[in-house]
């Protein structure tokens, strides 16, 4: 089996299981417990912070440790409304954010405040001007993910950090990094970003724990009450097997990110010109995206029939996001981007990972192309 969904999750390094095991069976004792096991966990705690902060160039005081992605883009975007309630309750992001933005930002709306949604190009992109129009003198937020989960899109996060910056200096700027990290190099501090969410399991580490960078000076209300961890924001006792295996996998995913990302963008080239070949499939993604993620639609044809018929033939791969999926309706992303309802409804996502060779690539398309055919006559169309 070959697995091509790592956009959805990626396998854990076995030397981050391992790490994780060592941790839960020998440190086990809770952080803020004043004994010796305490203790113990306590600097795993910190030295994981460390880490996590070195990866990202920031500090370790800016690093908030939760559950994954979705808290920590839920924990952004409410923290953010609802402690800077009185500068305004307007709220700027685009029309394909992942669901955790998306429908948070449904949620506040239905709460008071106003958000707009900026529109996409066929690309999938939203321009700088358009984030610049959009802001109004009660706008606390712009949040805007570095890369589309589902169609690899890269959005000008520098370029709208820089005007945020120059023009709008108290807007805060929130990416979701998810899909970005480790495949594209990006400076947070450069980029004049204020709040930065990550998931582990993206980057071959464990699932349910992520982090929130929350730039030094920046204060947030937190999503929960009940205790002072994570400096108030994330009150709980923490999970530090998880934080210590997402230290060692983020450390590992931050090295060499341009050689890695241009050997999959050389995969990535070999598979987008055997899906233009195949005249029955459309090309979602742009060259330009992301290195990692090609997405094509077979129009006419459901997704899941595509994905079971390529898991026969010995390949994983998704359709939408994995947040999505199950839904069997038109991707959002898709029809953002001007698609029609056909193709919204057949969209295929193929994410790829550190351990794929171009043989991986061939075999894939020569699947690729069976299963078209074996449709084709199924049809009664000539192949």
């Amino acid at each position: 089996m070959i697995y091509f969904d790592h956009a959805a999750t990626s396998p854990p390094l076995e030397d981050v299981t391992r790490t994780m095991a060592e941790v839960m069976a020998q440190h086990y004792g809770n952080p803020s417990s004043l004994h010796r096991l305490g203790d113990e966990s306590g600097k795993l705690l910190k030295k994981a912070r460390e880490v996590c902060a070195d990866a990202l160039k920031v500090k370790p005081s800016e690093i908030v440790f939760t559950s994954g992605a979705t808290e920590s883009n839920n924990l952004a975007l409410k923290g953010a409304a609802w402690q800077y309630i009185n500068r305004g309750k307007h709220i700027v992001t685009t029309t394909i954010e992942h669901p955790s933005v998306f429908e948070c930002c449904e949620q506040l709306q239905g709460l008071g405040w106003e958000v707009t949604y900026l529109p996409v190009n066929a690309s999938g992109q939203v321009t700088v001007k358009q984030v610049s129009d959009a802001i109004r003198e009660d706008t606390i937020v712009v949040s805007v993910m570095h890369v589309n989960n589902e169609i690899g899109t890269v959005q000008p996060i520098a370029e709208i950090g820089a005007m945020l910056k120059n023009n709008y200096p108290r807007v805060l700027f929130h990416v979701d990094g998810v899909q970005g990290f480790g495949k594209i190099p990006l400076s947070i501090s450069d980029c004049g970003i204020d709040l930065y969410s990550l998931s582990a399991h993206k980057w071959r580490g464990p699932k349910g724990v992520g982090l929130l960078y929350v730039r030094d000076g920046l204060v947030l209300s937190p999503l929960m009450a009940g205790g002072g961890q994570e400096g108030g924001l994330r009150p709980g006792t923490e999970n530090v097997p998880s934080i210590v295996g997402m230290a060692k996998a983020i450390r590992l995913a931050s090295e060499n990110v341009t050689a890695k990302s241009q050997e999959m963008s050389r995969l990535k080239e070999i598979l987008v010109h055997g899906i233009q070949d195949l005249p029955q499939l459309v090309l979602n993604s742009g060259r330009d995206g992301a290195p990692h993620i090609v997405h094509f639609s077979y129009p006419g044809m459901k997704a899941e029939v595509i994905l079971h018929m390529l898991e026969e033939e010995g390949f994983i791969v998704s359709t939408q996001s994995a947040c999505s999926s199950k839904y069997l309706e038109p991707s959002r992303i898709l029809l953002a981007m001007g698609k029609d309802a056909a193709t919204a409804s057949s969209g295929i996502r193929v994410s790829l990972g550190s351990e794929h060779t171009e043989d991986h690539i061939n075999k894939l398309l020569n699947s690729l192309t069976k299963i078209i055919n074996k449709l084709q006559k199924l049809k009664g169309e000539p192949s």
